[in-house]
């Protein structure tokens, strides 16, 4: 018979029947333009042929999928279908992630004592969803020397800015959620306390803050290692390559007197707003590698610890 070979014209409704989706989703379709004009028989009834039931079943297929009209209509025309599936894989990647991220935070308000909820709410429900770390980002753009090249000022942010984890722990939740208050201090507030305790950290003399940040990333490199390795403070090669950036920044000789200026400098910079980042940070990193603050606490606590193993050698380039 003509019609179970598929050749004779369909109507609508034994269209949508062998595609096995609703008249008005075949209506929805078409009107979108995913299927063609349909054919009109005498009495104005759509028609269609073989060719728009494999179109059918393609869109069905692809919806089922999740993926979005815009989507489906670019692979219909001859699009990467690879492409579109990648991009669709990422779109669910990110539901499940929004979704884990708000487990997490309702997991966090649950265990909360009652009389903290509401703070502990205002918190959670100031974190934009989904989570991004561009808040910290642009504060710690703003804290930056602008003199920074832009790879220096990369690497910076990246080592201070931790990423959101994909599948967060109830603390990692109000840890970024506390990180992002934080950075987003609207009232100023607290881009003038750093700024005030960036003064008051400066040694006497001019200083280049690029030979400074530079050579901080190699002393913290190493304070990380030690970290890692559970040693204690203590002064080594680690606290000579600390003084060594800043020896270099402000031209100066290390040694004694050097030496006892820099503590004096980073104990008056010592701001504990910023300890409270790296504390959130540490919350939200859990057992990763240790925070830059971390390797700065080490390594001013090094400095502190006893007589300086390079003191007297020329830190000058």
């Amino acid at each position: 018979m003509e019609g179970e070979c598929g050749a004779a014209p369909l109507g609508i409704g034994e269209l949508a029947r062998r595609a096995g989706v609703t008249v008005k989703t075949v209506r929805h379709y078409s009107d979108a333009g995913l299927l063609p004009e349909a054919d009109r028989s005498a009495g104005g009834h759509r028609r269609y042929g073989p060719d728009d039931l494999d179109r059918l079943h393609r869109i069905r297929d692809l919806r089922a999928v999740g993926m979005p009209l815009p989507a489906v209509a670019q692979a219909l025309a001859g699009g990467s279908l690879e492409h579109a599936l990648a991009a669709q894989l990422d779109a669910v990647g990110g539901q499940l992630t929004a979704l884990r991220w708000r487990e997490a935070a309702l997991r966090a308000l649950t265990a909360a004592p009652e009389e903290r909820r509401p703070e502990l709410l205002r918190l959670l429900g100031g974190l934009p969803q989904p989570p991004t770390s561009d808040a910290l980002v642009r504060f710690w753009h703003r804290q930056l020397p602008r003199a920074l090249p832009p790879a220096v000022r990369a690497a910076v942010v990246e080592a201070a800015v931790p990423a959101p984890p994909a599948d967060p722990r109830p603390a990692q939740v109000v840890g970024y959620a506390r990180l992002h208050a934080l950075a987003m201090d609207r009232d100023g507030g607290l881009a003038a306390r750093c700024r005030r305790v960036r003064a008051a950290a400066v040694l006497p003399g001019e200083t280049d803050p690029v030979v400074l940040y530079e050579g901080l990333g190699e002393a913290y490199a190493l304070a990380g290692a030690a970290l890692a390795a559970g040693r204690r403070p203590a002064p080594g090669a680690e606290v000579d390559s600390f003084v060594a950036a800043h020896a270099r920044a402000y031209r100066r000789r290390d040694g004694v007197a050097f030496r006892a200026g820099l503590r004096a400098a980073l104990a008056a910079g010592d701001d504990p707003r910023m300890r409270a980042y790296w504390r959130y940070a540490g919350e939200v990193a859990g057992a990763e590698a240790p925070s830059m603050g971390a390797a700065h606490d080490w390594l001013v606590a090094g400095l502190g610890a006893g007589v300086p193993t390079g003191a007297g050698e020329t830190a000058g380039p």
